[in-house]
């Protein structure tokens, strides 16, 4: 797999606003933030988009979840509700093949996300 800019990221190659780390996974605020509380939660190992996670990677996917329900406590949004969305693919919005949690809160979040793209097509 080619080296991303999440791979830069935990490598320290660029800087990014880190909240959270431990030995499996780094979160770091969005650029490009779509809510007030914008978390992206990465997994160390790299994988490309969700169709590449193996069985072995069960438990990984499982801590990523773990994190971000632990971030929503630590940072008091947990009651509120927060949404937490991956991506896979193009056509889905995944910009970076890396897989990623995207952590969303802090105003209230309509469902669906995209009303106006669903209309193109």
């Amino acid at each position: 797999m080619a080296e991303t800019i999440f791979t830069k990221i935990i490598n320290r190659e660029i800087p990014a606003d880190i909240v959270y780390e431990d030995d499996l996974s780094l979160a770091f605020r969005d650029i490009n933030p779509q809510a007030p509380v914008h978390l992206l939660i990465i997994p160390k190992k790299a994988i490309a988009t969700i169709n590449d996670i193996q069985q072995d990677d069960r438990e990984l996917v499982g801590h990523l979840y773990w994190v971000a329900a632990h971030l929503a406590k630590d940072m008091g949004f947990a009651d509120d509700g927060y949404r937490v969305v991956m991506n896979c693919g193009e056509n889905s919005g995944q910009t970076v093949f890396h897989i990623h949690l995207h952590l969303l809160a802090g105003k209230p979040l309509g469902w669906p996300p995209y009303t106006d793209r669903m209309k193109e097509g």
